[in-house]
């Protein structure tokens, strides 16, 4: 188990490009797989998430090269899939479990999907219970992986209204609508990414869009293509609100996705008062990119409007940093998902609140932060074995006067891997032991 250890830093220059879309990784490997012909895919994320998705459907006879960023899909088409020999392991990854659960629904064969310690923790009863009504038989541990999908039933479409805005159960319900009988509608209360819908209308699927509705038909075919997959705004976020802190900062972050259900991380720091701007828009494969430039910013607290709250979900633990270096209270309500992410984000980030001395009040559904100046940390943050708690912990020294240590990172590398040299690249100074 690896831990960081971050000095203080002051000043943040240069231009950055993070990795691949964490999101479009997962999908492009997804509907590649199903797709008739070859997809060629540019700019993969190659983190164990996205790798864990990969490694699946090479498992169940779709032939996958990969080379650096870039991977070669040999679509089998939507029937192609083969039975794996043994469970097909996710890690940490619950998008994967999420979406495949959909996909593997409609397979003749059985199938088995577990995880690591984190993600044998997360809720997947949100997945079973639509894809039940649809005709799935799924048999899991009171709700939770790993999850045993049988094999050769006949599912028919739905029309579902999601309980909770969550892009993976909207995925999930709409990949298994496209080998279901009729048409399958999905309705969410609030606007989620819409990489699915997007990725599956660029292979030639015709999805319609109404509003939070979105339909297809079952019986159609995918078509392989060239994706360009833009960097995550997700892994960016870090760096924004690094930038936006830092005493002496001017950053840039090259090409990443500003696709509108994604960018509510950029409208909730301009709100704060975020020196931030975006040039050089441009749209590739359907997906919108720019360029976005951070400077030294004096934050004030606001209160987050909750529309935006599915825009930024996971970018939140890198928002309570901002949040804590502001002047005044930021509150958060309406944000119910973090709390089955791959921590407890909002508790996990509270604890860790507490040990650098930043007054916060956890609510059921939020967070109350107080804005002030981070102190001497009490003693190690611990993880949780969560990515995203790892890295918005490293922002948080640039504005300590202290050394803080992180516990149990090794998770980075589901969604980060060059995190750290990337981060030392621009004046962090990151020590991995």
């Amino acid at each position: 188990m690896s831990k960081f250890i971050i000095q203080p830093a002051k000043k943040l220059l240069g231009k950055l490009k993070v990795p691949g879309d964490k999101s479009i990784s997962h999908r492009s490997i997804m509907l590649g797989s199903l797709a008739k012909g070859i997809t060629e895919v540019s700019g993969f994320l190659q983190g164990e998430d996205a790798l864990a998705t990969l490694k699946a459907f090479q498992k169940m006879g779709v032939k996958i090269e990969r080379d650096v960023d870039k991977v070669v899909i040999h679509g089998v088409g939507l029937h192609g899939l083969k039975q794996p020999d043994s469970a097909l392991d996710l890690g940490n990854s619950g998008t994967s479990m999420r979406l495949m659960s959909g996909i593997l629904a409609a397979q003749n064969f059985d199938a088995e999907l577990v995880g690591d310690e984190s993600l044998s923790r997360r809720p997947m009863g949100r997945v079973i219970d639509p894809l039940t009504k649809m005709g799935a038989v799924i048999e899991s541990n009171n709700g939770k992986p790993p999850l045993k999908i049988k094999g050769a039933q006949l599912l028919k479409g739905i029309d579902y209204d999601l309980p909770v805005a969550s892009a993976q159960v909207k995925s999930c319900v709409l990949l298994a609508g496209l080998y279901a009988q009729g048409k399958t509608c999905v309705s969410e209360p609030e606007t989620t990414r819409d990489h699915t819908e997007r990725m599956l209308k660029g292979l030639g699927y015709a999805v319609k869009v109404e509003g939070h509705k979105m339909c297809l038909s079952g019986g159609g075919a995918l078509t392989a293509t060239k994706i360009q997959v833009p960097s995550d705004i997700s892994s960016a976020t870090f760096f924004m609100v690094a930038a936006a802190i830092a005493p002496q900062s001017d950053l840039t972050l090259e090409g990443v996705n500003i696709n509108p259900t994604r960018i509510g991380v950029i409208d909730i720091l301009q709100l704060m008062g975020a020196s931030l701007s975006l040039s050089n828009k441009r749209e590739i494969g359907g997906e919108l990119l720019a360029d976005i430039r951070v400077q030294s910013s004096q934050l004030k607290g606001i209160h987050i409007p909750v529309e935006l709250v599915p825009l930024a979900i996971d970018e939140f633990p890198a928002i309570f940093i901002a949040a804590s270096c502001a002047q005044g209270e930021t509150v958060l309500t309406g944000a119910k998902e973090l709390r089955v992410k791959e921590s407890d984000r909002i508790q996990v980030m509270a604890d860790g609140l507490d040990m650098l001395g930043i007054e916060n009040e956890v609510l059921e559904e939020g967070i109350k932060i107080q804005g002030g100046t981070f102190q001497q940390p009490k003693g190690m943050i611990e993880s949780h074995h969560d990515h995203r708690i790892s890295m918005s912990f490293a922002v948080a020294s640039l504005r300590c006067e202290h050394a803080i240590e992180i516990n149990d990172v090794d998770n980075v590398k589901t969604s980060f891997p060059n995190f750290v040299e990337l981060a030392n690249s621009i004046g962090m100074n990151i020590v991995e032991i």
